[in-house]
Formats: C-alpha cells, sequence, structure tokens
C-alpha cells in the first residue's frame, strides 16, 4: 500500500509543480532551435556570444529580485538604481577617481538604495510597490543630480582603464570573442543559489514568502531578513551596473526605467511565485536566457525589437496562469474516488508481483520469471481497462449529479417567478 501510495503521489507532485521545472528548459530549447531553424545564421558562434551578453545586467539584477519576489516582495527600483549607481561611478571615474574603486563605487550605491528600500519596507511597514516606486524616481533625479544631467563614458579597450572590459567579453589578439562574464554569473547565480538553499537566510526567506505572520510568531527576525533580501537586490543591481557599463561604455542619466519589468518576468518565467515562497535562482537564470534568446532570435527574423516586448508579454502571463493553476492544485482537498481505491490496490499487486519476481530472478528460475512477468503485464492490463472504465462511469455520474442540480435549480427559480406573480396580481388590500 505504501508503495503504491507513494507512486500516486510522486505523479501529483509532478503534475502539481513538476511541471514548471520541465516548461522552462523545454520553452528555452525550443526557441534556440526555432531561431536556428528559420533565423539567418542563427546557430554560429558570434550569436551565442550575444546571447550571453545579453543576459548579463538582467541575469544579475533579476537574482537580485528572485531573493525580493520570493519574500513576498516586489522592487520596481533595480532598473534605474542599477543605472543611477552606473552612472554615479563613471562620473566620479570622470572626476579623477581610478577604476577600481569606481566599480566598488557602483556596487556600494546599489547596497545603499537596497538598504533604504529594506528600511522602508520591514521597518517602517511600507508596502514595497509604493516604497520600490518611489525610490525609482528617487535613483533617476539622484544619478542626473550628480552627473549633471550630462553622460558618463567609462574607457574603452587600449585606454587606461579600459582592462574592466575584459571581465565580461575577452577579445583575443586574433579578433576571436570569448564571454568571461558568463564565468561571473556564474558564479554569482551558485552564490545566490547557495544562499537561497543552504542558509538561515534562504529558510527565513521561503517561509516569510510563504506566511509572513507564522513566520514571525516562529520567532523569525522577519524585519532583518526582510531588510536583507532588499539590500541583496541592491547588491546585485550594482553588479549589473558593472556589466552594462562594460557592454555599451556610454550610460545615460535617468535611464533604466523597464529593466525591472524584464527582471520581474526572467524571475515569473523561471518559476518564482508573484505570491511568495516559491522559486529557485537555477529557474531565473533559464527565464533570463530565454528573454535573451527572444531579444537576439526576432532580428535574425526580420522581426522589430517592440516583438520582443509583445512576446515576453505573453510568456509572463502564460507562467503566470501556470502559477496560479499549480498553486489552486496544492490547495486543493483530493478525494479518493472508487477508481482510485481501485487503481492503488493494484498498484499495490504489481508491486507484490515485482518484489516475487526479483527472488526467482536471482536463483536463475527464468520458467517461475516468465510467468510472474506474464502476470505484471495482465495486472496492468486489467487495472488500465478497468481504471479506465471506472473513471468514465464516476465522470458520467458526475455529470448526471450536475444535471440534475441545474434542473433543480431551475425548477426553483421559476417556482420563485410563479409566486412573485401570483402576488402581484392579487388586489391591494386596504387598511
Amino acid at each position: 500500500m505504501a508503495d503504491a501510495s507513494l507512486e500516486i503521489s510522486r505523479m501529483q507532485r509532478f503534475r502539481e509543480r513538476g511541471l514548471k521545472w520541465v516548461l522552462a528548459p523545454g520553452a528555452l530549447v525550443i526557441l534556440y532551435l526555432f531561431f536556428g531553424a528559420f533565423g539567418r545564421n542563427y546557430f554560429s558562434y558570434p550569436t551565442l556570444v550575444n546571447i550571453i551578453d545579453a543576459a548579463y545586467y538582467i541575469g544579475f539584477i533579476s537574482m537580485g529580485v528572485t531573493f525580493v519576489i520570493i519574500s513576498g516582495g516586489i522592487d520596481l527600483s533595480v532598473g534605474t538604481v542599477m543605472m543611477a549607481a552606473t552612472i554615479i561611478g563613471g562620473t566620479a571615474l570622470k572626476h579623477g577617481f581610478p577604476m577600481v574603486p569606481s566599480l566598488i563605487l557602483i556596487v556600494l550605491v546599489g547596497l545603499a538604495f537596497g538598504f533604504f528600500n529594506g528600511v522602508m519596507v520591514s521597518r517602517l511597514k511600507m508596502p514595497p510597490f509604493i516604497v520600490t516606486l518611489g525610490t525609482m524616481m528617487i535613483s533617476m533625479g539622484v544619478g542626473s543630480i550628480v552627473s549633471n544631467v550630462s553622460s558618463a563614458t567609462f574607457p574603452i579597450r587600449g585606454q587606461a582603464g579600459g582592462w574592466f572590459k575584459d571581465i565580461f567579453l575577452y577579445l583575443d589578439p586574433k579578433g576571436g570573442a570569448v564571454p568571461t562574464g558568463a564565468f561571473l554569473l556564474a558564479a554569482i547565480a551558485v552564490l545566490c543559489h547557495l544562499m537561497l538553499s543552504n542558509t538561515k537566510l534562504g529558510r527565513y526567506t521561503y517561509a516569510i514568502g510563504s506566511n509572513i505572520e507564522a513566520a514571525r510568531l516562529s520567532g523569525v527576525d522577519v524585519k532583518k531578513w526582510q531588510m536583507l533580501v532588499y539590500v541583496i537586490a541592491g547588491g546585485t543591481a550594482g553588479i549589473g551596473g558593472i556589466s552594462y557599463a562594460a557592454i555599451y561604455t556610454t550610460v545615460l542619466p535617468a535611464q533604466g526605467q523597464g529593466f525591472e519589468l524584464y527582471a520581474i518576468a526572467a524571475a515569473v518565467i523561471g518559476g518564482t511565485s508573484l505570491a511568495g515562497g516559491i522559486g529557485t535562482i537555477w529557474g531565473t537564470v533559464i527565464g533570463v536566457f530565454i528573454m535573451s534568446v527572444l531579444a537576439t532570435g526576432l532580428p535574425a527574423l526580420n522581426l522589430e525589437a517592440h516583438w520582443q516586448t509583445f512576446f515576453t508579454g505573453v510568456i509572463v502571463i502564460g507562467a503566470v496562469l501556470l502559477d496560479m493553476y499549480r498553486n489552486s492544485k496544492a490547495a486543493e482537498v483530493r478525494i479518493e474516488t472508487p477508481a482510485d481505491l481501485y487503481r492503488i490496490s493494484m498498484l499495490e499487486k504489481i508491486a507484490a508481483l515485482k518484489r516475487e519476481l526479483s527472488s526467482p530472478r536471482a536463483g536463475g528460475e527464468s520458467r517461475e520469471a516468465s510467468a510472474v512477468k506474464k502476470e505484471i503485464a495482465a495486472a496492468r492490463a486489467e487495472m488500465r481497462s478497468t481504471f479506465a472504465k471506472m473513471r468514465a462511469e464516476e465522470k458520467a455520474s458526475q455529470a448526471r449529479i450536475r444535471a440534475e442540480e441545474r434542473a433543480a435549480d431551475r425548477e426553483f427559480q421559476e417556482m420563485l417567478r410563479h409566486k412573485e406573480l401570483s402576488t402581484d396580481g392579487q388586489p391591494e388590500k386596504r387598511a
């Protein structure tokens, strides 16, 4: 009985939860093969480098956003914080700062904005949507004020300080490109994964996102850990700013609005639930690369860039619908029907036959093993046919009950209508 129940529970878990782990990687592979088949020269090394390049800054900020969403919050400021931090670092570089302190400053500015968000949400109990929306505007203004509404240009290759571009894309003397930033992206992903899966921070982040009151009553310092996830989002925004500067060189003031939507979309596509408590870093990374493949594949089909926004929206809606379905199935109280009980009993019988099969097989008794195999095959065939028949009868019975309920409801409504008509037709009584 235990073996049969275990097998059914595994099937249910796959239908309710495991489906999302298959859909996101499957969508990534299908998209890549589709663009490779119909796009111009898509299966090439330069295109692969472009796909990885397009994943850097969205990838970094998406990892931080994943922490926030799992905790039950939202961060609408990561895009503008990333660009504000980058332009502040570029302005410091323009005023004589060395390259390394300027890059460190970018990360520190991101951490400062993340700390501000965390304090507002965890200590002052302000709604994350409102706080981060305000921080979005503040960061855009701060970047413009510090840079005096002028662009910041980072050094190109061959200039002093241009070495930092090699962190994300190394060009060898022969002109070959190596996307070295993929190693940094992978390292940050591994670090974030370990933080979520193997540390107190990760356990409490999931607990707070699942039920913040239960976490608080269990003794979790909700304020501390809630603030920390926003600090992490700010830090990853700073790293994303460094990657943006390495790829695009020139940074304009008041940029970044809209990047947060791509970060949230990547997390949701990768299986992170907007309701909180569910999500993984690796799912988010897959979501990032799905969007990166879209960004590079659509031009290969001679489609404009705005089609990326359209298809990203379609994918996000599909991912949210899948998440809603999974949550509803997980919360559903399942009552075992006679068909389910029959299937469990047959699975138990088949499991017992398999255990019996292992004994003759070990002793070399091939004739007995063959007989047991035939019995197992017959039991499986009987289970399939009988279970299908019982399930069909149950569905027919349910349909008949629903039809009777609808008929009874119509009859009741008709009775009420006749009663109202008979009441309206009576003459009014005088006092």
